[in-house]
C-alpha cells in the first residue's frame, strides 16, 4: 500500500451505510475529502450525491432496502458474498468480530462482515500486513462479485425467481434502480488506487449471490 493517512474510509463507509436522515450530508461530505482522487471517481460520486439532493429521503431509504434487504439485488455482508453459509463464513465473522473488539470498531446493530463495519476498521488496524491481507484476499474480492450482481442478467434472473417465490415483484425503475451501484464502484476505485490492487473474476468462478438466492428457495 501507498504511505497514505487512510482516515478517509471512516467517510467513504458513510456512502454505502444504510440511509439515514443526514445521509446527502454524508455523502457529501466523502466528496469533499476525495478531491485528490481521478475524475472518473470522483464524477460517479457526484452523479450518486446529485440523485441523493434530489430524491425524497424515504426513496434513498426504499431503494437501499430493495438493492440490499428486500428481494436483493446483492448484500453487503461479504463473508455471505464469499462464502455463502459455508462453515468458512462462521470462521471469518469470529476473526473479524475479533479485530473489531482489539481496536473498539462499534458494528451497531449489523455484523463483523459488513462492508462499512470493515471501511471503519481499516484505518484502526496498526498492522499493515493484516491490513492489506484483508483488502486484497476478502473485500476487494468481494466487492467484486457484489459489483457483478448488478449486470441486469443477474438481476432478471433473480426477479424470476422471487416472482415465482412471492408471487409478486417490487417494481424497480430501471432508470436509477442501480443507483447503489454508483457508490460501490467509488470504493472499489479507492481501494484499488490506495492499496494498488485489484481483482478480475474468473468465469464461474465460486457461488454467486444468484446461485445462493436461487438454492435458498428451492430448499425453502
Amino acid at each position: 500500500m501507498k504511505n497514505k493517512n487512510i482516515n478517509h474510509y471512516k467517510k467513504i463507509a458513510d456512502i454505502i451505510d444504510y440511509p439515514r436522515a443526514d445521509f446527502f450530508n454524508k455523502v457529501k461530505e466523502a466528496e469533499e475529502i476525495l478531491t485528490g482522487y481521478d475524475t472518473e471517481t470522483l464524477s460517479i460520486l457526484k452523479e450518486f450525491a446529485q440523485f441523493i439532493n434530489i430524491t425524497p429521503p424515504e426513496k434513498v431509504e426504499e431503494l437501499f432496502l430493495r438493492t440490499f434487504d428486500i428481494q436483493a439485488v446483492t448484500t453487503l455482508d461479504i463473508g455471505y458474498v464469499l462464502f455463502g453459509d459455508d462453515y468458512k463464513r462462521g470462521e471469518l465473522l469470529v476473526n473479524l468480530s475479533k479485530e473489531h473488539k482489539k481496536v473498539n470498531n462499534d458494528c451497531g446493530s449489523e455484523l463483523a462482515d459488513y462492508l462499512p463495519n470493515l471501511l471503519r476498521l481499516l484505518p484502526k488496524i496498526t498492522d499493515e500486513e493484516f491490513r492489506n491481507e484483508l483488502v486484497k484476499v476478502i473485500i476487494l474480492p468481494a466487492l467484486a462479485k457484489i459489483i457483478k450482481e448488478f449486470e441486469m442478467k443477474n438481476i432478471d434472473m433473480k426477479n424470476k425467481v422471487y416472482l415465482r417465490k412471492y408471487k409478486t415483484l417490487i417494481e424497480q425503475p430501471e432508470s436509477y434502480g442501480r443507483i447503489f451501484l454508483k457508490p460501490l464502484l467509488v470504493i472499489q476505485k479507492i481501494i484499488e488506487e490506495d492499496f494498488d490492487s485489484s481483482v478480475v473474476l474468473e468465469e464461474n468462478g465460486g457461488t454467486s449471490f444468484t446461485d445462493s438466492i436461487i438454492t435458498e428457495i428451492k430448499i425453502d
